[in-house]
């Protein structure tokens, strides 16, 4: 009987494990090739708004998990200018993300997505604006 349970606590924290890790992997894999994870060094180069600006515009807009989450699952599948929470310059940059379908299940989502809000922005990140766009408290 201990055996049997020591396996099943195993694979739980194996499944639990990897589902974390994959939701760092699926974001690497299938976000960072146009939104740069960390701090850019050639702001020139980018192809797309960095995912820490990004995620604190989601966190300023909604105020938990649940929302930006369902929020982020959304727009990934369904982009459009009258749902984003990017500044219009940054729209204008870079134009409209294009629909992920095809590129990304469901379920990828859901991890990429629980990952991007528990990781992003790093503590202490304000951002180009510092901290004053759409009534974030200074």
């Amino acid at each position: 009987m201990r055996v049997k349970t020591t396996i099943f606590l195993t694979i739980a924290l194996l499944s639990v494990s990897n589902a974390m890790s994959s939701g760092e992997e699926l974001t690497k894999n299938k976000c960072s090739t146009c939104h740069v994870l960390s701090h850019p060094k050639d702001m020139s180069k980018l192809v797309a708004p960095p995912i820490m600006g990004v995620m604190r515009h989601v966190k300023m807009a909604y105020s938990s998990k649940e929302e930006a989450v369902a929020f982020i699952k959304d727009y990934v599948l369904n982009p459009s200018k009258e749902k984003s929470v990017c500044m219009p310059q940054k729209i204008k940059r870079f134009g409209l993300m294009p629909s992920q379908k095809g590129n990304v299940t469901k379920e990828e989502l859901e991890s990429i997505t629980s990952w991007l809000y528990d990781n992003f922005p790093p503590k202490g990140f304000k951002g180009m604006g510092h901290g004053k766009h759409r009534g974030m408290q200074k």
